[in-house]
């Protein structure tokens, strides 16, 4: 009998161990599927634009530039900032690029009016 009665509270010990832990189990599960994974998509999307830029893109830098893109480096971008008129040409880094606007090297205006 005393057996049986010392093996009882630890049976119950590790059936409170596991409610402990599942709530902590399942935030991480969740947090995962909130936070981790959506921003893993993000980031493959944003490498994807990266990697797709070319002469003649129209972008937005992150600082608010619009602008053409003239020339590639390596990690540098040549960008028109000027649409009519005189060219000003301004060196943006690669990563500032925020996004590529509107589809096959037309502006998002054009696309909108021609619809």
């Amino acid at each position: 009998m005393a057996i049986a009665a010392a093996a009882a509270p630890g049976a119950a010990s590790g059936q409170s161990l596991i409610g402990m832990l599942l709530p902590f189990v399942v935030l991480i599960g969740v947090m995962y599927f909130m936070v981790i994974r959506p921003q893993k998509t993000q980031q493959k999307k944003r490498e994807e634009m990266m990697a797709g830029l070319r002469k003649g893109n129209r972008i937005v830098s992150i600082g608010g530039l619009y602008g053409e893109i003239l020339d590639i480096k390596d990690d540098a971008l040549l960008v028109n900032v000027v649409d009519q008129g005189e060219k000003v040409i301004v060196r943006v880094a690669k990563w500032a690029v925020q996004e590529v606007i509107g589809k096959d090297n037309q502006p998002k205006e054009k696309d909108q009016a021609a619809g």
